[in-house]
Formats: C-alpha cells, structure tokens, sequence
C-alpha cells in the first residue's frame, strides 16, 4: 500500500524530522560548532572552554525554569535510563512508588525493582491511559513521569509530599514546553534530545535541597554503587561545572544552542505555541473519520508527543515507509512495543506548526488517493 504513490510538491515539509527523540536539531547550530574550529572540540573537559560552556549551560537552564536559587543542576553522561538506575542506587533511602502508564515508566519501575534493598511498589494503568500521581507517607521517594514517551500521555498534577519523601519527575520528553511547578519537585531530570535538541547520552538533573542532602548522605550506604552512578561525584563536579567522566562536547554545545533559543521566548511562551500545536493536531484527527487520538481523555493528552491510531483498513507502516523513501518525513512510526497502526508525532519547538499541517495534508492526501484506487 502507497509503495508507489507521488505526492504534490507544494506539501513538502520544509524539514523532514518528526522524530521524538532524536529530534530535529537545528542546522544552524551545526553550522556554529564547526565555527569554532579548534577552540571547543577536542580539548579538554577540564579547560576553560568546555567549563566556561558548562557554566552557561547550567544558568540557562536556571533562568529558563526559573529555579530557585538553592537548587543544583547536576549534569552527566548517560541519559534518562542511566538515571533510573541512578536514582534507585543513590537517591532512594527504602522505598520508592512508581506510577506507570507506558513503557519508559514501567522501565523506571522495573530498573528499582531490581535493587535488592529498597521496597518498591507500582500503581499502573493500562497504556493508552493517563495517571495522576499522588503522595503516599509510606514511601520516602514517589517517582512519576511527567510525558509518557512511549503513548503520549502527560500527568495533570503532582502532589505535595511530606517532609521525608522526595519527588523525583522523568520529565524528558516534555521538559522545556510542559511546565511544572518546580519548586514542588525535589528531582526532575531529561535528557539532551527530545525538546532541547542536543545528542543522546547526556542528562541534566535538578536536586532540591532536601534531595541534594540524601544524596549526599546516601553515598557513604554499605552497599556498592559504581563511582559513574554515585551522587557525591556528580553532584561534586557539576558544581565545578564539569561533568563525572568525559563526556560529548558537541552535545553539550547543540543543547546549549538550543536553551539560549528558548529563553529569548521564555517557558511560557514556547508552552503556549506547544499548546498551539497539540490543539491542531489532535483537532484534525477528531476531524477525520479514519484517525483517532490514541489518548481518549484530553486531559491526559500530551502538548509535546501525539498518538494518533489510524483505521484498519489502510497500513500506517506502509505510509510511513513510503515517506521516508522519498524522504519528506522521517520517525512517525509509532513506538515498536506498543504494536499499533499508529502514528507518533513530535510537537517539540524545533518542529513549525506550518510543517506539521504540511505533514497532515500528507496523510489525508494518501488516504484519499487510496479509496480512490481501492
């Protein structure tokens, strides 16, 4: 279906990359890392450019959240997935609840459940639903995930905690264009390529206080933690505004890139051209008889990742196939495990609300041609 169907030229995407992660990355900022020659790549970790890039980094991401003032932003290698297990090892002191709604939060689950110390308990829903988070006193760490990346569902709320329990946020799909209140987090953590379009394999983690002081305590526990996953030494060097071990300087670069960007626009004005966006795409599948939005309660869906299920009766692997042969659309696909006739969307800034209505003439154009032939 559709291997041979041409489409008008004048629905061209201006950019092919609907990815949600990798994302698009600016070619701009591609352009700006080979300017700067011999002075950033290739030098050391240690010396004053890469520090010097590090530092800006981080106050860009204090002045872009608005954090308060006693907050550290810890950076690292390994993304998201690392910290799960990061946490878990570190930042946990006994137990930890998890509540899941798709494959990235049950991976979180999964990856505590595995440390045999800690006392670690699950409240899911089926995927496809959304989940609000709440405080249980049982638990001295409540981990929710603020963009399920895997369905498309986004939180409605986090809860006040008491005083002897953290609450730790998996925000990397939506940090940047899904606001929070962070104040009322002690741990929100992403990675570098989804909204902010750096590379893979970098983290940034903002610790409350009361999460820095655990933290801390907690790397002198008797069980073994390797030194690239303890606290102590992240927390350490990112104050020194360097990073454990050596990591990826043009990701820390593009990212960089990508913040001072942002931060001309300030976080609620890049959530409310998200907003501008969700609204149209998921206006448009509840337009079309043959789409539907995967998340059934609009409340739940998300501003920064979209799921739209396609009818039976036409193949959204062979459209999707056929678009990346031409290559006018790349990473619509819907995520693999879910097994859905699907179609998963990034909403992320980077991606124009223009070409997103280019990309939705694209499938209405194919499907239309389709009963035509049919």
């Amino acid at each position: 279906m559709f291997e041979n169907l041409e489409f008008p030229l004048e629905l061209k995407p201006s950019d092919p990359r609907f990815g949600v992660g990798p994302s698009l990355v600016n070619s701009e900022f591609i352009f700006r890392l080979g300017g700067t020659g011999k002075e950033l790549l290739g030098t050391s970790h240690r010396r004053p450019a890469v520090v010097e890039l590090c530092r800006e980094m981080q106050l860009g991401m204090k002045e872009y959240f608005k954090l308060p003032d006693d907050y550290s932003v810890v950076i690292g290698n390994g993304g998201a997935s690392f910290l799960f297990d990061m946490i878990g090892l570190g930042l946990v002191e006994k137990s930890s609840l998890h509540f899941t709604c798709g494959e990235f939060s049950q991976k979180w689950y999964r990856a505590h459940k595995n440390i045999p110390w800690i006392k670690v308990d699950e409240k899911a829903v089926s995927y496809g639903e959304g989940i609000t988070p709440e405080f249980h006193e049982d638990y001295d760490m409540i981990c929710a995930t603020l963009n399920e990346t895997s369905t498309g569902v986004q939180i409605d709320s986090i809860p006040e905690v008491g005083e002897k329990t953290l609450l730790a946020v998996d925000a990397t799909s939506g940090a940047g264009q899904i606001p929070l209140d962070i104040k009322k987090i002690d741990v929100y953590f992403f990675s570098a390529q989804k909204v902010f379009a750096g590379e893979g394999g970098f983290f940034i983690c903002f610790l409350s206080p009361k999460a820095r002081k655990r933290a801390l305590e907690l790397s002198d526990r008797e069980e073994y933690i390797p030194n690239i996953m303890d606290w102590k030494y992240a927390i350490e060097t990112s104050d020194k505004h360097q990073t454990f071990n050596t990591p990826s300087i043009s990701t820390i670069y593009l990212l960089n890139e990508q913040l001072k960007l942002m931060n001309t626009l300030g976080e609620a004005e890049v959530a409310r051209q998200a907003k501008e966006k969700a609204d149209f795409i998921y206006a448009w599948a509840d337009s079309r008889e043959y789409l539907n939005c995967y998340i059934a309660d609009k409340k739940y869906r998300s501003t920064s990742v979209a799921t739209i299920d396609l009818a039976s009766q036409y193949s959204a692997e062979d459209l999707c196939a056929r678009l990346r042969a031409l290559g006018w659309v790349y990473d619509i696909e819907p995520y693999r495990k879910l097994g859905r006739n699907q179609f998963r969307i990034s909403l992320f800034h980077n991606i124009s609300i223009e070409d997103l209505k280019k990309l939705t003439n694209l499938i209405d154009f194919a499907i239309n041609s389709e009963d035509k032939t049919s």
